[in-house]
């Protein structure tokens, strides 16, 4: 395969791949935030939504997982096409590796340690019998869930701002 060619080729496969893996993990979470809650809490009440979300989350989880994997394999591929001397892979640069890190980063965080806490919080709120125990569980479970909640949007932040350092570099490189 001639070179030209090659680049083209590589750099549009990586492009892509991170392309669909930014997809998942931001326009999934704004789906879900701008449709999904709004319409399981209007339609079922607290304790039946809050099981389907959880279930929900974890199907989210599971796909910023697969992306997580997709977008760093194929940020690895680029950067080894320029340590093996193929100067047309472009390198990902600084703001692109601290970004995407600081998602895995925060998802981590989130899917391995809060949660699961969180899920145990309201679990245990859904089963207290008594008033002050569900008042006190779900005191201990909305502390959780709202760093959770915040845990997200940061990261959608971070990813629509990954978004533009992308954008901005393929325009710049012409990719």
């Amino acid at each position: 395969m001639d070179e030209p060619r090659a680049r083209s080729t590589s750099l549009l496969v990586c492009a892509v791949v991170e392309c669909l893996a930014l997809t998942v993990w931001v326009g999934g979470l704004l789906v879900i935030i701008a449709s999904v809650i709004p319409a399981v809490f209007n339609s079922l009440g607290m304790e039946p939504g809050g099981r389907l979300l959880t279930r929900v989350f974890d199907g989210y989880n599971k796909m910023v997982l697969v992306a997580m994997a997709a977008m760093g394999g194929a940020i690895a591929v680029r950067a080894w096409g320029v340590q093996a001397g193929k100067p047309w892979f472009a390198m990902p640069g600084r703001a692109e590796a601290a970004l995407f890190g600081t998602m895995v980063l925060v998802a981590m965080l989130i899917i391995a340690i809060l949660g699961p806490q969180s899920v145990a919080l309201q679990e245990a709120a859904f089963a207290a019998k008594d008033e002050t125990a569900r008042k006190t569980a779900y005191d201990a479970f909305f502390r959780v869930h709202m760093i959770v909640r915040g845990l997200y949007l940061v990261n959608l932040g971070l990813g629509i701002v990954l978004m533009t350092v992308k954008l901005k570099s393929w325009l710049r490189n012409d990719i």
